[in-house]
C-alpha cells in the first residue's frame, strides 16, 4: 500500500509536464506581480508549513512583503498539478514563496514568523492534513539562509525542549526549483475569507 507519509522514490515520481501550470497575475491583495524577474534588491524565501493556502495569509501580511505566491518545492514533478500533489507522488511540499525588500524585512524575522506559525514537530502532517505535501520545510536560496535556518531552528529547539514538545522535523535544504500553484490557490483566503486553514502553533515565540 502507498503510504503518503513518506518521500516517494524519485525514480516512481509522477514525471510532470513542460508547462507551467500557472500562467501569471497580480497578487489579489498587494497588487504586485506574481512571478519575476522582481526588482534586483528584493529578496526571496520559499517556506512550507502545512496547507499553502494560510500560509501565505501569514506571510503577506508583514511588514516588507512585496510579493506571495503558493506553490510546490522540494519535490521530483516538473510543473505539478495540486491533484498530483495531493497524491503523495511528486514529493513536492505545498510552499509559500516571500519576495521581500530586505532593508524593511530580513530573513531572520521570516523564519521566526515561519516557527511560530505552526506546529513543527508534526511529522509529515499538519493537524488533521496528513502527508508529505503538508511537511515543515524551509528551502533555502544560499548558503547564508541556509546557514540562518540552521542557527534559528537549533536556537527554537532548545525553546521546545523546555517545554517537552519533542523534536523539530522541518527540513532545511538549498532548493530553487518553485512550482507555481494553479491561479485559483494564489491568495485563496484573501478570495474565500471563510476557507479552510488548519494551521496551529506551538504557542511558544521564536527568540534568538
Amino acid at each position: 500500500m502507498f503510504n503518503k507519509t513518506k518521500i516517494i522514490d524519485p525514480l516512481q515520481a509522477i514525471s510532470g509536464r513542460e508547462n507551467p501550470v500557472f500562467g501569471g497575475s497580480n497578487h489579489y491583495v498587494l497588487s504586485t506581480p506574481l512571478l519575476g524577474p522582481f526588482d534586483p534588491h528584493y529578496e526571496k524565501a520559499i517556506v512550507a508549513m502545512g496547507c499553502f493556502w494560510g500560509a501565505e495569509r501569514i506571510m503577506w501580511q508583514l511588514d516588507g512583503v512585496f510579493s506571495t505566491a503558493v506553490g510546490y518545492c522540494g519535490g521530483f514533478t516538473k510543473n505539478p498539478t495540486y491533484e498530483e500533489v495531493c497524491s503523495g507522488k511528486t514529493g513536492h511540499a505545498e510552499s509559500v514563496l516571500v519576495v521581500f525588500d530586505p532593508k524593511l524585512l530580513d530573513y531572520e524575522k521570516i523564519i521566526k514568523v515561519f516557527y511560530e506559525s505552526h506546529d513543527p514537530t508534526q511529522y509529515m502532517r499538519q493537524g488533521n492534513d496528513i502527508g508529505t505535501q503538508y511537511r515543515s520545510a524551509i528551502y533555502c536560496l544560499s548558503k547564508d539562509q541556509f546557514r540562518i535556518a540552521r542557527e534559528i531552528t537549533e536556537t527554537y529547539q532548545k525553546l521546545i525542549d523546555k517545554e517537552a514538545l519533542g523534536q523539530i522535523t522541518t527540513e532545511i535544504a538549498v532548493e530553487s526549483n518553485f512550482y507555481y500553484a494553479e491561479d485559483y490557490h494564489q491568495q485563496y483566503l484573501a478570495k474565500n475569507p471563510g476557507g479552510y486553514c488548519g494551521l496551529k502553533s506551538t504557542g511558544i515565540k521564536c527568540q534568538s
